[in-house]
């Protein structure tokens, strides 16, 4: 393996995610990953997926729409914290070594995507919080 895995941004789920993308975006100056800006797609429907990236591009927050999410009521436990880790492999030749030790450590796979642009794993860690190993071509 040639280096280990970097956080490469938290996804919040939300039943608004452009919405607080865009609480996001005003709260830390951060600006649309290209494709993603309010209407880029002609149309102005409730998106699905968006990412949030700094002034060089990189990824900060991503924002992914569910059907509905109760809000938390942290401190207490009732309903907890809501949100999973994404993890960027950058050279695609470590990512199996990598989901191997995430598995020899305790994580369980969930999922496997191959899709042209990027290769991920979501896996479960030891408490069953979802994450995801990914690599881009």
């Amino acid at each position: 393996m040639h280096s280990f895995p970097r956080l490469s941004s938290t996804v919040l789920d939300a039943t608004d995610a452009r919405g607080l993308a865009e609480f996001y975006r005003a709260l830390l100056g951060l600006r649309y990953r290209r494709g993603d800006e309010p209407g880029a797609d002609g149309t102005e429907d409730e998106a699905d997926w968006l990412v949030l990236v700094d002034d060089e591009g990189r990824r900060v927050a991503s924002f992914q729409r569910v059907d509905e999410l109760p809000r938390s009521t942290w401190p207490t436990t009732e309903v907890p914290m809501q949100l999973h880790l994404c993890f960027i492999v950058d050279d695609p030749s470590d990512l199996e070594p990598h989901r191997l030790r995430a598995e020899e450590l305790g994580a369980t796979v969930l999922r496997r995507s191959e899709e042209p642009e990027e290769v991920l794993y979501v896996l479960a860690d030891p408490a069953g919080h979802p994450f995801c190993l990914y690599t881009q071509p």
